[in-house]
């Protein structure tokens, strides 16, 4: 390695910028931390930019920056801090930058992502919105840049290890059959339906297996996770919706596989830590060092799997008919389900109600193209009214 890796990490305070950091920090050698950005978690970004010195810290507001800029400056820091989502797409383009972790949560994180993809950045795409928002756009950009795109999804980073190397030729190109997208089920796999409409946001955020923020968990506990990780799927490989299969796997222990004509399967498989997907994608192609301890079979024992119910799990059937319908649905989807579950997470709806909302989004607005970026945010904020409206008819 020539010489040290600068990295912007997008989303510095939630589970995957802290998971980044202390991958970077284990290599001292090999990556410096080039700027850290937050949204409302100020003094963890506070401590975090005292821990890796960073050159730039973003944070949305400017009262938000002074009060940050005082504390640095206090700290004997010569970090700058910047605003807004200009400061976001600065320090994701900046010229220094070798690699943006895009881990910004939701419809905020496509703007700055873009920016360093137009950039020719390294990403790591952990924001599978920037994708599912506007997929098309979104690759052609990296194609047009020359950006190498690696996913950070646990999901997605496995079939990307598990695909062959020129698998950009077409999955029938390359002998392969099927992706096969596996799910948690999250915390209410079990769960009697009836009981359903009395889970409270707690419980919804109470994944089984993985720690994560509250938004991405109750994503879980419904399945749009696993619907947005489809679309995403589709764009990242190539596929098509019929093409892409989710398997419930509880354990968490598979954590993708590929299917190919031949009849091999091949799955990639490790302990619930996203330090692996992660310090895959920092190192790639080579390895490195992720601090994830070495999976036990033995301690595993089993390895259950079963076909998601629909049923159950609507926010996976809306989320695969948006991506067959393409265009601006899954923009209005991604738009819809923000806003229904942050509506759930202020105890506003009940948790069933969050596939209401964007059912009823998806009926009411027209899907259209999308040729251009405008056109994509275009369908986010009518389908966030659509939402928004919903509730005031609606919300408890």
């Amino acid at each position: 390695m020539s010489r040290v890796q600068q990295v912007t990490v997008l989303g510095a305070t939630g589970s995957i910028g802290l998971s980044t950091l202390d991958v970077i920090a284990r290599h001292p050698d090999r990556y410096q931390v080039f700027a850290l950005t937050g949204f409302s978690r100020l003094a963890e970004l506070l401590a975090l930019c005292i821990r890796h010195v960073p050159r730039f810290a973003v944070v949305p507001e400017a009262a938000a920056a002074a009060g940050l800029q005082d504390d640095l400056r206090a700290a004997g820091l010569a970090t700058q801090v910047l605003v807004g989502e200009e400061g976001l797409c600065q320090v994701a383009s900046a010229p220094e930058v070798d690699a943006v972790m895009a881990a910004i949560v939701g419809a905020a994180g496509l703007r700055p992502t873009l920016a360093a993809v137009e950039a020719g950045k390294k990403i790591l795409l952990a924001n599978k919105e920037a994708l599912v928002m506007s997929g098309a756009l979104f690759m052609q950009a990296v194609r047009k840049s020359g950006s190498v795109l690696l996913p950070i999804d646990s999901e997605h980073n496995a079939i990307f290890q598990c695909m062959p190397s020129d698998f950009s030729r077409g999955l029938s190109a390359v002998g392969v059959r099927r992706i096969l997208l596996t799910a948690s089920g999250g915390p209410f796999r079990q769960t009697p339906m009836a009981e359903l409409e009395h889970v409270s946001p707690e419980q919804a955020c109470a994944h089984p297996n993985w720690s994560m923020g509250r938004k991405i968990s109750v994503d879980s506990a419904s399945m749009m996770n696993k619907g947005l990780e489809l679309i995403e799927a589709c764009w990242l490989f190539d596929a098509q919706p019929s093409q892409v299969e989710v398997v419930i796997h509880p354990q968490s222990v598979i954590h993708s596989l590929v299917d190919y004509v031949d009849g091999s399967v091949l799955a990639q498989l490790g302990n619930p830590d996203m330090r692996t997907p992660i310090a895959n994608a920092l190192a790639w192609p080579e390895r490195i060092d992720s601090g994830v301890a070495p999976l036990d079979l033995f301690a595993v024992a089993r390895l259950d799997f079963q076909a998601p119910d629909e049923q159950r799990f609507p926010c996976l059937r809306l989320a695969r008919q948006a991506a067959e319908a393409g265009n601006s649905a899954p923009a209005m989807l991604n738009a819809a389900n923000e806003v229904a579950v942050a509506a759930f997470l202020e105890r506003r709806i009940r948790y069933p109600e969050i596939a209401s909302i964007i059912d009823e989004v998806l009926n009411l607005e027209p899907v259209v193209a999308v040729n251009e970026l405008d056109a994509v945010f275009a369908a986010d904020t009518k389908a966030r009214a659509l939402a928004e409206q919903w509730l005031q008819r609606n919300a408890r």
